[in-house]
């Protein structure tokens, strides 16, 4: 609001009456940010919470947005990433493969032990 002109008592007045009519809510929307992060891009729990800090949600309303996500929420997400991304590398030697899921998973928020693993699961032969 203040980019837009509007004095700041009168923007606390409006935020006031909003936070009490229940439209503005961190919590509410921290959770349904993270479900659809979580759900359509494939973000694990690093990423979704430096996603919420940057838009300013506090860190306790971030932790319990984030624990939504179990760990096996983050594999099954790393592993359908991995999976859909091999489809387009058909071509790739196995090294270069290695290096660019791990490195494509450290950037959706990964940890780099479970994006090795995952990697090394769907690159094992059946």
């Amino acid at each position: 609001m203040a980019r837009r002109g509007v004095p700041p008592d009168a923007a606390a007045a409006v935020l006031d009456r909003f936070t009490e009519v229940g439209l503005v809510n961190d919590a509410a929307f921290a959770t349904a940010w993270v479900d659809s992060r979580h759900r359509g891009k494939g973000l694990a729990k690093r990423a979704l919470s430096a996603e919420l800090r940057r838009r300013g949600v506090d860190d306790a309303t971030v932790r319990e947005a984030v624990e939504q996500v179990s760990a096996d929420d983050e594999e099954a997400a790393a592993r359908a990433l991995v999976e859909r991304k091999l489809r387009t590398m058909t071509n790739v030697p196995p090294e270069a493969k290695v290096r660019r899921l791990v490195a494509m998973l450290g950037r959706k928020g990964f940890s780099h032990g479970l994006a090795l693993s995952v990697v090394r699961d769907c690159l094992a032969p059946d």
